[in-house]
């Protein structure tokens, strides 16, 4: 099962959020960024965004290093392992996401 981008949301916090929902198809997780970043820049209709990079990567790394301590069982070392990267930066990223 893949997942499609649909667009933006209202996050209700005064943002838009990317909107994914499932789907047969068999797009690259490559395609999706490109396709929810290409809807997210035609729905601000000309209006100015800064900080673009710090978003996109805000938004990834959270759900990632979630994703990856709950695949691993919550063992930091092994989600270290599967992410490449030490297990101290891995702890540095989970208390910055509030997810220790």
């Amino acid at each position: 099962m893949t997942y499609l981008v649909k667009g933006t949301e209202n996050t209700g916090e005064g943002g838009a959020g990317l909107m994914v929902e499932r789907s047969t198809a068999h797009e690259p997780l490559r395609e999706c960024v490109k396709n929810a970043l290409e809807r997210y820049l035609e729905n601000l209709q000309g209006h100015p965004t800064g900080d673009l990079f710090d978003l996109v990567m805000t938004e990834v790394e959270g759900p990632l290093l979630e994703t990856v301590l709950r695949h691993a069982k919550g063992n930091q070392s092994r989600a270290a392992e599967l992410l490449g990267i030490n297990r101290g930066t891995l702890r540095k990223k989970l208390k910055l996401y509030d997810l220790l």
